[in-house]
């Protein structure tokens, strides 16, 4: 069991400071606590990717996450599996203006200035029902529009350049197919260095030798880093094996946060289930299988293998080549 440590793996998600896209501004963090100088001096940046707004300063030790029902039932169960040295730890529900709030443990309490990557897990990162509603409620988005132009002015087809929109459905398969979702079964979302640099510019990332590449960057090619991240990473798989959690759900849309400082000290967790679902009663998945839509496999096992095997490569290495890629 890890050390409790005040949950912040939000913390990094999204940084007021950041202007490139898809970071967004964060419009106020807290008005309350003497925690509130704390927070904002050790983590100017509170959210990656879509959920700005949704992280508030809670009381010494805590963070608070706008509540998500998935994500609270997620969390209670996780309390008691064999994931659970590997997930925040979770401190009920709070209250603020009005608002309900998971709290949850900071993370990053024990790094000194951390270098953090998260890498979203799996072979999609939307779960099936997103997909029948959109279906069911078809609706031209200009702002995925214009994501995917900011992207590849090319994607869109000359009937959506004329209506300046795409359908979700269509957006959502487009940007899984860009990026290493599809062929390795995760992908880096973010990485924010000790330096205060800050990069997502991961969306056409795809290859293994691109994964490597970001990999040693994040790292600054520190083998025992990578050594340290991926003898975790064998106990994270090694404790999915025994989870009963794992075997009863759907895991969409979750990531590996990956946190080191310059003392040495490397930590992995499982963050985000927002998406995670239980599955329908007697339906099992292998986390392996390739998805077609309604056999509900998330890929998570097979991202999460390919990953180990990358950085297992890496491993393998000389220091003459720690810029080439795995063969």
């Amino acid at each position: 069991m890890h050390p409790a440590q005040p949950h912040l793996w939000m913390s990094w998600r999204s940084d007021p400071a950041f202007k490139n896209k898809p970071w967004k501004k964060l419009k106020s963090l807290v008005h309350w606590s003497p925690c509130v100088v704390s927070f904002q001096k050790r983590y100017s940046w509170v959210q990656l990717a879509g959920h700005a707004g949704n992280f508030k300063a809670g009381d010494l030790g805590h963070v608070l996450k706008r509540h998500c029902s998935n994500e609270q039932q997620c969390l209670e169960r996780l309390g008691g599996d064999a994931l659970q040295p590997y997930v925040p730890a979770y401190y009920g529900m709070v209250e603020h203006d009005g608002e309900p709030y998971i709290q949850m443990e900071d993370l990053l309490s024990g790094f000194e200035n951390p270098s953090i990557m998260d890498c979203k897990m799996g072979i999609r990162t939307y779960l099936e029902e997103e997909l029948e509603k959109a279906r069911q409620q078809p609706c031209l988005r200009h702002d995925m529009y214009d994501k995917m132009m900011e992207v590849d002015p090319s994607a869109p087809t000359p009937e959506e350049h004329a209506q300046r929109g795409v359908l979700k459905p269509r957006y959502m398969q487009w940007r899984e197919s860009l990026s290493s979702t599809s062929s390795l079964g995760f992908r880096i979302e973010g990485v924010k260095r000790a330096s205060g640099t800050c990069s997502t510019s991961f969306k056409k990332t795809r290859q293994a030798e691109q994964v490597v590449e970001a990999f040693w960057d994040f790292l600054d090619k520190d083998k025992h880093l990578l050594s340290s991240y991926l003898e975790q990473l064998q106990e994270v798989r090694a404790a999915l094996d025994q989870s009963e959690f794992f075997k009863a759900h759907e895991v969409v849309g979750s990531s590996l946060l990956f946190v080191h400082d310059k003392t040495g000290l490397a930590r992995v967790w499982m963050i985000d289930f927002g998406k995670t679902v239980p599955l329908p009663d007697k339906q099992t998945l292998t986390h392996r299988l390739p998805w077609v839509e309604g056999n509900r496999e998330d890929g998570y096992l097979w991202g999460l293998e390919n990953l180990m095997a990358i950085m297992q490569s890496m491993l393998g290495k000389s220091d003459s080549t720690l810029d080439t890629s795995p063969t």
